[in-house]
């Protein structure tokens, strides 16, 4: 029998997302340490951060094959309306409008690469393209657990 970790499939566009955070670029196999630490900071921190849209979200970002070493790595941010006065050791980010394939996802972050391929699987079956070189995206609305996400997958497909 086939779990199904992901619900609720849809495409959708969103426009261009102004992100300010911590930037996690460390090997491999230790982002799943490492995130659930820059979340923890974003949060202790979130107060400093001027315009934010709605603390009770947090973004994650990623490119899944980028040429440049400055787009490396995956950023843990909140999301805001404009850039100002950003707090000393945090970064800004800017996602242009795209088009992505998106489902939500609730469990374990070890698990969650299971989820994305079936999130990718979906996007093959139903003719979506996966860009490989711009930003992918993850909406959390419960995080404080790793093993307890609530997160929704946004992943850029060709629109």
């Amino acid at each position: 029998m086939t779990v199904n970790l992901i619900q609720d499939v849809t495409v959708k566009k969103l426009e261009e997302l102004k992100l300010v955070g911590f930037r996690v670029f460390c090997p491999g196999d230790q982002y799943a340490t490492e995130i659930p630490k820059a979340t923890k900071h974003l949060e202790d921190r979130i107060n400093e951060i001027k315009h934010v849209i709605n603390r009770e979200i947090q973004y994650g970002a990623f490119i899944v094959e980028t040429s440049h070493q400055e787009d490396d790595g995956y950023w843990v941010c909140t999301e805001v309306k404009e850039f100002e006065n950003v707090p000393e050791g945090m970064v800004t980010l800017t996602i242009p409008s795209q088009t992505y394939a998106a489902s939500r996802y609730t469990g374990s972050n070890k698990q969650i690469f299971s989820a994305y391929e079936e999130l990718h699987r979906w996007m093959k079956e139903n003719g979506y393209k996966r860009m490989m070189d711009k930003w992918h995206v993850e909406v959390f609305t419960s995080w404080k657990n790793p093993n307890e996400l609530d997160v929704e997958l946004l992943d850029t497909i060709e629109s």
